[in-house]
């Protein structure tokens, strides 16, 4: 019998993996993560080469899964910022481990594949993060 995609999976990582694993998504999550609370255009910004359709996507789907919380404000103009959330906190970990170990990659020489430049950190439009 073949399983279906709406099947809960045996493995308790492939839904989370799936999750973050999609393209854009880890950088999104780095870029809140390192730079606080950011407004949607910042955050473009913090990660370059992504599309305002695919960040906004990839946002929805963040913040439909607990990583990420969406605050409007009612200014004039609008207001939407975005950061994380304490259950994003303990992938946070795991993502300063990961920089680590390419850092000390990077120091040894190892060369990885190129991504895209490092965002620049940007000056987050709340304040920092608590």
């Amino acid at each position: 019998m073949r399983r279906t995609s709406r099947s809960p999976s045996p493995c308790a990582i492939s839904g989370l993996l799936e999750l973050l694993t999609r393209p854009w998504t880890m950088h999104i999550l780095w870029a809140l993560s390192t730079n606080g609370t950011l407004r949607f255009g910042v955050l473009r910004e913090s990660v370059p080469g992504i599309s305002a359709r695919v960040l906004t996507q990839r946002l929805r789907s963040l913040e439909d899964n607990g990583f990420v919380f969406r605050h409007y404000h009612k200014t004039i103009p609008p207001a939407v910022t975005y950061g994380i959330t304490e259950r994003m906190k303990d992938i946070e970990k795991v993502l300063e481990q990961l920089e680590q170990l390419a850092r000390k990659w990077q120091d040894e020489g190892t060369t990885l594949p190129a991504g895209p430049a490092p965002a620049p950190r940007a000056v987050s439009q709340m304040g920092p993060r608590p």
